[in-house]
């Protein structure tokens, strides 16, 4: 099927400026859609943004400024269109296109202002650097330049003008390290502080402030003045940041490297020469497979988690209007401020005496007092927030609840404990959600008399920043129950994924399944140093030690009980790993293996090479991965992706992880 662009007209008309002689040439990014499908750039908007720019200066005017639609300026290249190149040349006469329309902005004669009223993404931003001024509303969403998580570069004169404008940390920042941190978005109060915009307006009379502020500008009544570009540290910042990613992606993502060649081009290169340097630099990647693996990942997260597969009708949703929390541990506690802040209802805790209770509590009040702190929360909103955490020993304060969570320790008779006692004090109707990361929920439903009310709500770690949800249905699960967990999820802005009720679901028995066979390696006789380096030309987030370590290695321990279980060919117990759980020490220090620990393991005489161990890890998530899609565990592979993704920050060069066994032929 051909590519169809969705054209974003560039609508001209010119306006009256109180105090300039001459009118001023607004032109608006419009795709005739609403903010729910941004504005984009293909050719056919290239050539009307082309267009606009021609005829406002026929009109000789005061000043041209570019603006978008309510809530959107513009999110950059269309990149569906880039699915459809073909070939080298293609690729180049995409950068070359939108180089030669956004240069006329750069180098007219008459002042050019970018009144960034919304998102501003990618090309979007990158033509709001093209212009003289900028201006930039509190409103706006987000802004970023995401293309090297996608396996690009800033193609349309970012990587050159980004570093000329704030300086090279902070543009290295933009441009390399916040794609790489989960996509990590500036806010308008960011970008303004770093430089990227001129001034900040309110979002209420954001056009009105920004022509009047434009023709202070023009009148000579404004003054626009930017801060000095340090080219003494440009070097050593590159050098400090291409070292930052050999430490951690060993070479595996060449959108990154290539973005670093690019913004050291642009600290000395003429601007030609550097566009011509991003043209060429597009079209090496722009038909990799880092590429269709990005925008895969990309569109995962962008669509399917906004779609939950399996997820029944919003309509059947109950109304949550208190929450009870069963722990007052530290998960419970993130739990508990992730409902207040995102809800906005009452939530109370319980725990078995009241000193427990108490510090979980005093956890959320201390969260909360840091966010003030930090000036993400005001302080009238903070007020409002504590008052709704409130504790309790007595489960009788669930009884009003619509909603228990129970946050203790995994033990299915200690689950079951806690939702006989609940059971007895809430309503009917009251929806109960387990928390585990491991255990049925068909089994701790088994002996409730309403079975049908309980469903899994496995949160990652930390709570307040991983962004997936997996809900797990029982066997007893019923569709207002579901529902209601789906619309929980949404409320409290997480991506929600439907997984069937199957030993540790999908993220923690993967990552099992992997750390399983690295440490069979090392069980084996292959050295700890090797094993936890034998994954590095993946590129991925974390080491398979560090990993551990952050998870815990009795945490780790318990669920591969918990799969070895219901797996046990495939999940053998490592011995070694619980001598490490049971040390209570870290397996490493200052990135370096601990001794005391290596010297605890008793292992065998049959090392590995880094290849073998790759190998093997590999090949073991193919074969878990096929038969989990046999089971049922996930409505397609596309589920698997996106839980890898969000619950455990899989690359999107890998395509979270199906694509990536598929291209290198570990799964058919």
């Amino acid at each position: 099927m051909a590519y169809q662009e969705v054209v974003t007209k560039a609508l001209l008309r010119l306006i009256d400026v109180p105090g300039l002689d001459k009118k001023a040439a607004l032109i608006t990014l419009d795709n005739g859609f609403d903010h729910k499908k941004p504005n984009t750039f293909g050719p056919e908007g290239l050539a009307s943004l082309d267009t606009a720019i021609t005829e406002a200066l026929s009109k000789d005017p005061a000043f041209i400024a570019v603006t978008g639609k309510p809530y959107i300026f513009c999110v950059g290249a269309d990149i569906t269109g880039l699915t459809s190149l073909s070939d080298r040349e293609q690729a180049l006469e995409v950068g070359r296109l939108g180089h030669k329309v956004y240069a006329r902005l750069r180098d007219s004669a008459v002042p050019t202002f970018a009144f960034v009223n919304g998102a501003a993404m990618g090309g979007g931003l990158e033509l709001a650097l093209h212009c003289h001024y900028r201006t930039l509303s509190g409103g706006a969403a987000a802004l970023a330049l995401p293309e090297v998580l996608l396996g690009l570069i800033p193609g349309w004169g970012g990587t050159q003008l980004l570093p000329n404008l704030i300086g090279i940390a902070p543009a290295a920042q933009v441009i390399i390290q916040n794609p790489l941190m989960q996509n990590k978005m500036l806010k308008p109060a960011q970008a303004a502080e770093m430089g990227i915009a001129d001034i900040l307006l309110e979002p209420a009379d954001f056009l009105e402030r920004s022509l009047e502020w434009a023709a202070g500008v023009v009148r000579g009544d404004v003054t626009v003045t930017r801060p000095e570009i340090d080219r003494d540290m440009w070097d050593g910042v590159l050098f400090f940041a291409r070292k930052t990613l050999d430490d951690r992606l060993h070479g595996a993502v060449p959108s990154a490297y290539k973005a670093l060649e690019l913004l050291a081009l642009a600290k000395d290169a003429p601007f030609a020469d550097g566009t011509a340097a991003e043209d060429e630099a597009l079209a090496d990647l722009a038909l990799s497979e880092e590429l269709r693996s990005g925008l895969y990942a990309f569109d995962l997260v962008q669509r399917r988690a906004k779609r939950p597969a399996g997820a029944p009708s919003p309509a059947l949703a109950r109304d949550i209007t208190k929450v009870g929390l069963v722990g007052a541990g530290l998960m419970a506690g993130q739990i508990a401020l992730l409902f207040a802040r995102r809800l906005e209802v009452p939530v109370v805790l319980t725990d078995l005496d009241q000193t427990r209770v108490d510090k979980g509590v005093a956890y959320v009040q201390g969260e909360i007092d840091k966010l003030v702190s930090k000036g993400r929360l005001a302080e009238g909103k903070a007020a409002k927030l504590r008052g709704l955490i409130s504790g309790s020993v007595d489960k009788g304060a669930f009884a009003d609840a619509d909603l228990v969570v129970e946050a203790v320790f995994e033990d299915l008779a200690v689950k079951k404990q806690v939702w006989a006692e609940v059971e007895k004090v809430v309503s009917p109707e009251a929806v109960l959600a387990t928390n585990t990361s491991s255990l049925s929920i068909s089994a701790q439903a088994a002996d409730l008399e309403h079975p049908e009310r309980l469903v899994g709500f496995h949160f990652f770690n930390p709570v307040a920043v991983m962004p997936l949800l997996e809900i797990i249905r029982g066997e007893h699960t019923d569709d207002a129950t579901l529902a209601t967990a789906f619309a929980v999820g949404k409320a409290l802005k997480k991506s929600c994924v439907l997984v069937k009720d199957a030993p540790a679901f999908v993220v923690n028995r993967l990552l099992t399944r992997f750390l399983g066979e690295i440490f069979a390696a090392v069980d084996e006789g292959t050295p700890l140093d090797v094993a936890n380096e034998a994954l590095d030309p993946l590129g991925l987030p974390m080491r398979p030690l560090p990993l551990l370590q952050l998870v815990g290695p009795a945490v780790a321990y318990h669920v591969g009980g918990v799969l070895h279980g219901a797996f046990p060919d495939r999940f053998p117990v490592s011995e070694n790993l619980k001598r490490i759980a049971d040390s209570g020490r870290p397996l490493l220090v200052d990135n370096e293996v601990d001794q005391e620990v290596a010297g605890l393991l008793e292992v065998g005489d049959k090392p590995s090479t880094p290849e073998q161990v790759r190998e093997r890890a590999l090949e073991a998530l193919a074969v878990e991965i096929r038969l989990m899609l046999d089971e049922g565990v996930v409505a397609e592979a596309a589920d698997i992706d996106l839980c890898l993704i969000l619950g455990a920050g899989w690359p999107f060069h890998l395509g979270g992880i199906t694509p990536y066994l598929k291209r290198t032929g570990y799964l058919s």
